[in-house]
Parts: structure tokens; C-alpha cells; sequence
């Protein structure tokens, strides 16, 4: 497998920015966006629960509305893909359950082989006086990953929190359901008006965020 080099990858993390201006007639080719597609389908979670779903808007009569429940943010409907990341609202053991059944089928194991961790799982939900903050916070590493990725295959990204929450919710059709919007990524190509891209980024050192112990 060959992998970037310690440049490259802090080339693509300096190169990336929160894009505020998609260019609207450029799209992800199938293959580029599936590889995306499968980085969220990877990220890690606590667990390995997965208490997500992503929710990817391409139609243009969809994307159309979105500025409007998106503080009148253009990025949603001029973006390739946009990306709604949304968070269990609660697990149970029947959850859990799924969720070993999945693993006792992808890795041929006996039922038995992981009835202990199934209690761990079991019991740790049930102390959570909430699912949804926990379940929240997972969310953010897939939207991490995804926007490490894309980077690294030179697309643009912009994480959006500037989006009226429960509209979202009631245009996926998941305001009943078991799920509610998190955080939405706009995915697509920087336009080449874009004043922000050649913007410095702003850090602080080293010395100010980072301690070896």
C-alpha cells in the first residue's frame, strides 16, 4: 500500500480551508466520491458502535432549498455534495445486538466469543443519562476523517454548524426518526474567485497547543 509521505499529508492539511465559495458546475467524478463515501463508512467510533447516518444531497431542486435553513449560505447548493451528518438519538441492547451480529458474521466468530464484550457494550449504555451528546461526539471524527480525506484527494470541504438543525431534519424526512442532524460538510471544488483560499491560516505554536510528556 503506498502511502503519503509526511509532507504531502502536511501539504494537503495546509492546502485545505473551510471553502466559502464552491465552484457550482463543478462535480465529483463517481470514483472520488465513493472513496469518500467509504472514509465515513470507516471512521472509528467508540466501541465500534457506528451511532450515525449520513444523509448526501446532490438533487438541485434539494439543494436548492438548503440556503434558507442554512443562514442563506450559498455552499450547500453550490457544493458537489452535501453532506448531513446526523447522531443516534438513543442505543438500546437491541442495538447492541445489531450491532454483534455483525461482528460475529464479518469476523466467523461463535456467539459465546463475544457475549462479554456484549455485556461491556450493555451495561455502558444503560449508566448514559443521555445517548446523544456521547453519540454526538462521535459524529465529529467521521466528519474529521472525511474532510482529512478529501484533502488528501484534493477536494474542497466546508464543515457547516450554521444550519437551522431541526429544518434539516424535516427536509430529510427524519424529524420521527431515530436520528437527528449533527453537523453538515459541503463537498466540491474551491471556486476560482475564492478570496479565502490563499488566506494564511491562523495557529497558535506548537508550544501553545501541544505538550510531550
Amino acid at each position: 500500500m503506498s502511502q503519503p509521505t509526511p509532507q504531502q499529508l502536511l501539504d494537503s492539511l495546509n492546502w485545505r480551508y473551510a471553502t466559502k465559495r464552491f465552484d457550482p458546475l463543478r462535480r465529483l467524478d463517481a470514483e472520488t466520491w465513493n472513496a469518500l463515501e467509504q472514509s465515513l463508512i470507516l471512521t472509528p467510533s467508540s466501541y465500534g458502535l457506528q451511532p450515525w447516518r449520513f444523509y448526501i444531497i446532490t438533487d438541485e431542486t434539494v439543494k436548492a432549498k438548503l440556503p434558507s435553513i442554512s443562514w442563506n449560505q450559498k455552499q450547500p447548493q453550490d457544493c458537489s455534495h452535501m453532506v448531513v451528518l446526523a447522531a443516534r438519538k438513543t442505543m438500546d441492547a437491541e442495538y447492541v445486538d445489531t450491532y454483534m451480529k455483525s461482528v460475529i458474521e464479518t469476523r466467523e466468530l461463535p456467539g459465546e466469543a463475544v457475549e462479554g464484550y456484549r455485556r461491556i457494550l450493555v451495561s455502558t449504555i444503560e449508566k448514559m443519562e443521555t445517548h446523544l451528546d456521547w453519540n454526538c461526539r462521535q459524529v465529529y471524527i467521521a466528519l474529521g476523517q472525511l474532510m482529512v480525506a478529501a484533502a488528501l484527494l484534493g477536494v474542497d470541504t466546508c464543515p457547516m454548524e450554521g444550519i437551522a438543525f431541526s429544518e434539516y431534519d424535516k427536509l430529510l424526512g427524519i424529524e420521527d426518526s431515530e436520528f437527528t442532524t449533527v453537523v453538515g460538510c459541503a463537498v466540491g471544488y474551491r471556486h476560482a474567485e475564492d478570496t479565502q483560499a490563499d488566506a494564511k491560516k491562523v495557529r497558535f505554536s506548537a508550544s501553545d497547543l501541544v505538550v510531550h510528556v
